[in-house]
């Protein structure tokens, strides 16, 4: 483990414990709000950041290993979210807080396993274009930034429907 990974799994555990402290303070009538221009309720969009650190962290360790990331698309991202949000949209609090401790744990070992080497390695990622992206910004753009980004969303849409009410 390199200080540059411990600090990329540091930071990946903050910002799930963030989205995991701000989810229990959730009331049930919270979990259901469908999120405005989405549509997916703010329980689905939490079990959504929880189910993909396995898959982000299997692409940051392609990249790490030199190998391309084909085939992942926009439209193929935005079809496993609708999938996922159908599949899931009676999740619960609990199942939803226990997945994202346990697959954010895994994330952040996995990125402790690398070194600066993985980090600094590049390589086309189809999702960007086939840009050759380094595994540290593919860790940071996904796996690190995904709760940050969903928490922030879920903030904005619980402000707007407190004031539309």
């Amino acid at each position: 483990m390199s200080q540059r990974t411990n600090a990329l799994a540091d930071r990946l555990e903050q910002s799930a414990s963030a989205l995991a402290k701000f989810a229990e303070a959730l009331t049930d009538a919270e979990w259901r709000i469908r999120v405005p221009g989405d549509g997916r309720t703010i329980g689905v969009i939490i079990h959504h950041v929880a189910s993909l650190y396995a898959l982000e962290i299997q692409l940051a360790q392609m990249v790490a290993d030199g190998k391309s990331v084909e085939g992942v698309t926009w439209d193929k991202v935005d079809q496993m979210n609708a999938d996922h949000a159908q599949k899931n949209d009676g999740i619960t609090k609990e199942e939803t807080l226990r997945l994202l401790r346990r697959n954010s744990a895994f994330a952040a070992a996995a990125i402790r396993s690398l070194d600066d080497a993985d980090l600094d390695q590049a390589a086309p990622v189809s999702l960007n274009s086939d840009a050759p992206l380094t595994c540290q910004f593919l860790l940071e753009d996904h796996a690190v930034r995904h709760s940050y980004h969903h928490l922030a969303i879920i903030r904005a849409a619980l402000r707007l429907v407190v004031r539309v009410a």
